[in-house]
């Protein structure tokens, strides 16, 4: 019987079961994720890509930030409501509200179109 350890994908950032056991750690989740990654890289390297610089598409940045952005009011929004009142049905509808706006970032996949090399 083999054992597993839970790991994140480099690629996609979903969780997976990695079998443990000789040889090089899984790091993605996908074969198709491990090809990804590679042509990131070799497209980050043939425009000269320092280790930090990540190319992702317009559209997903857009779709980032905007989630970001409904998180930080929703925060904003909550910290208003748990400091005006002491009510446990206006603390809940503040979760509920937070966790709406958390909610956004959970289908948020970030697939860069080129990564710079790993140190």
């Amino acid at each position: 019987m083999t054992l597993s350890t839970i790991r994140r994908c480099l690629w996609c950032g979903v969780a997976f079961r990695a079998p443990e056991g000789p040889g090089r750690p899984q790091v993605y989740c996908r074969r198709s994720h491990r090809q990804r990654a590679f042509e990131a890289r070799h497209l980050a390297a043939s425009h000269g890509l320092g280790a930090d610089d990540v190319l992702m598409s317009r559209a997903n940045l857009v779709e980032l930030r905007d989630a970001l952005y409904q998180l930080e009011a929703a925060m904003e929004d909550v910290d208003t409501d748990l400091t005006e009142a002491n009510d446990p049905g206006r603390h809940r509808s503040a979760l509920w509200h937070l966790y709406g706006a958390a909610a956004n970032l959970r289908g948020v996949r970030l697939e860069p179109k080129a990564v710079g090399p790993a140190d």
